[in-house]
């Protein structure tokens, strides 16, 4: 099919509406980046100069089983203070597991248009998954280089009914063998903070997952684009599988922006929004983006961690015991989720919807 790669309106039908996606622009011949997706200079990420950070260096999570636990459970503490980024090892996840994660999602990328356009948010079957492209492509100045399928977690029947054949299956694997460590990894921070969790406010607090599978296609020219731009995520934790091509950067507070470089058989843990705001800043949910390449298209999956609809965060009760004033103030999750999806990606100005007046 051709397409007219000069017309905004014509571009922007072809990917997002039909939902043929980036894939189906790199399918259709295109051999330079249409103007749609060229970011403004700031936004773009330079060549990339080997910098990496701290979460290069990957904690043992099995070691807060034993002898060890103080001086792992420390490591956890400093990085969601600093970086809000870390890598684990002995996570409980197979590396099998995550092989077949990474192949299925190219799986599901790799298909036909029309196999994935019915997952489109307009005309999907089912209210748990979505396809698309972008983040909010529609308010965006420059459109993200990024095809993806959320898939929303109800109960097991259900993800297995309707999410995707592709992945269906792995997809749920991964969800469920990671819930342990994400609780293990919460109730360690928690406990920093003198907060003991009943597993009722636990399950309230992580009662929304979603499993997403994201496909950042070969890029012709990886200058001018992003996969993601910058932001925080919503959410209490996110774990992240990358694979072996990697493009992820964070920027901690006061700080320059690093690639996490991905390391075979571990899994990437962050820090979101909520966690930011329950903690009263203690931890930090760090701005990240991801960069394009012209070596390979990449995938990475990760899984969303975040409060049901109904709960209202703010900052806990025991945390404000200590610090005496409250940086942020309550709100229904669902008003934070709203205005988050409602607004292109800006680095962490979601939080600006709960900052304290």
């Amino acid at each position: 099919m051709a397409v007219n790669y000069e017309d905004r309106d014509t571009l922007f039908d072809f990917v997002v509406k039909q939902g043929n996606g980036i894939k189906g622009l790199i399918d259709s011949g295109m051999s330079c980046v249409p103007q749609p997706f060229v970011q403004p200079l700031s936004e773009r990420i330079a060549t990339p100069n080997g910098q990496t950070c701290e979460a290069a260096q990957p904690i043992d999570i099995s070691q807060l089983d034993g002898p060890d636990h103080k001086e792992v459970a420390k490591q956890i503490v400093e990085a969601a203070e600093t970086l809000g980024f870390f890598q684990v090892v002995n996570h409980g996840v197979s590396e099998e597991l995550l092989e077949l994660l990474k192949t299925s999602a190219h799986e599901f990328f790799e298909q036909p248009p029309e196999n994935k356009a019915v997952y489109l948010k307009e005309v999907s079957p089912s209210k748990l998954v979505k396809y698309g492209t972008s983040f909010v492509p529609e308010k965006e100045k420059a459109i993200e280089w990024k095809d993806y399928v959320t898939m929303l977690y109800t109960n097991d029947d259900e993800a297995l009914q309707h999410w995707p054949q592709q992945c269906r299956e792995v997809a749920l694997d991964f969800l469920k063998s990671s819930m342990t460590m994400v609780k293990r990894i919460v109730e360690v921070l928690m406990e920093d903070v003198g907060v003991i969790l009943e597993e009722e406010r636990m399950n309230r607090l992580m009662g929304t997952k979603m499993v997403n599978m994201n496909y950042y296609p070969t890029c012709p020219n990886p200058e001018l684009t992003i996969g993601v731009g910058r932001h925080s995520d919503m959410g209490m934790l996110t774990v992240l599988l990358q694979d072996g091509i990697g493009g992820l950067y964070v920027k901690p507070d006061n700080g320059d922006w690093t690639e996490i470089p991905p390391l075979s058989g571990a899994l990437v843990i962050n820090v979101g929004d909520t966690l930011q705001i329950l903690s009263n800043r203690k931890y930090k949910s760090a701005e990240h983006r991801v960069r394009t390449t012209n070596i390979g298209s990449r995938v990475s999956v990760p899984i969303f961690t975040a409060p049901n609809p109904s709960e209202k965060i703010g900052p806990l009760p025991e945390v404000m015991e200590r610090d005496g004033v409250a940086r942020y103030k309550e709100v229904l999750f669902q008003d934070y989720m709203n205005n988050f999806f409602s607004q292109p990606h800006d680095g962490k100005k979601s939080l600006d919807f709960a900052r304290a007046d």
